[in-house]
């Protein structure tokens, strides 16, 4: 993942939500968004 770029990574955690992959892959992007600080990045979603 680290090879992904900020934009790729953001893009792939929401396609992931919206394919309603497993949940430890989607918590395993979020850890390397959070890693990179792009958590303010992510939009809210209800």
């Amino acid at each position: 993942m680290r090879t992904l770029s900020d934009e790729l990574l953001l893009e792939s955690f929401y396609k992931a939500i919206e394919l309603n992959l497993s949940p430890d892959f989607i918590q395993l992007i979020k850890k390397e968004i959070e890693r990179r600080s792009l958590h303010t990045k992510i939009k809210k979603t209800s």
